[in-house]
């Protein structure tokens, strides 16, 4: 089984903050996987640390208006291309790139709203299965089915 994970969760410090968000439930459960750690933000060789960016009228943006949209487009294509034959995904929820179900509204205080970071949305596109990090039951049952 061929799973592509976001390399925030696998304690890679990718995060606009230089941090991480390693998810050690995850990793045990996941650790008999053949394993692609992604970070589409990373790829689109955004420094780090740097400005959060979130997502506000369909345009990704930091909090002093720079437009990321494009740079992030390109990355996204190039990151599906490398994991396109996985079995499933596991992204970081509420992320920009790899949010799903929920990201920040764009305005940097901290609201949530339904949608997708710009990678998930295109994965989607494309018909790939995504959990997060908050589906770990889900996820479980998915390793044991296949």
């Amino acid at each position: 089984m061929k799973i592509a994970v976001s390399a925030c969760l696998l304690g890679y410090n990718v995060r606009y903050n230089g941090t991480n968000k390693k998810n050690d439930r995850l990793l045990e459960l996941i650790k008999d996987m053949d394993i692609i750690p992604i970070c589409p933000e990373s790829s689109a060789k955004l420094k780090i640390p740097r400005d959060p960016i979130e997502i506000k009228d369909g345009r990704i943006i930091d909090p002093s208006g720079n437009d990321y949209t494009d740079i992030l487009s390109v990355a996204d294509k190039k990151v599906y291309e490398r994991i396109k034959e996985c079995d499933f995904l596991i992204l970081k929820t509420k992320s920009p790139s790899c949010g799903y179900g929920y990201i920040y509204d764009g305005n940097f205080n901290g609201t949530l709203i339904e949608g997708n970071g710009s990678f998930t949305q295109y994965c989607l596109d494309k018909g790939m299965k995504i959990y997060t990090e908050e589906n770990l039951e889900e996820i479980e049952k998915e390793i044991k089915a296949l």
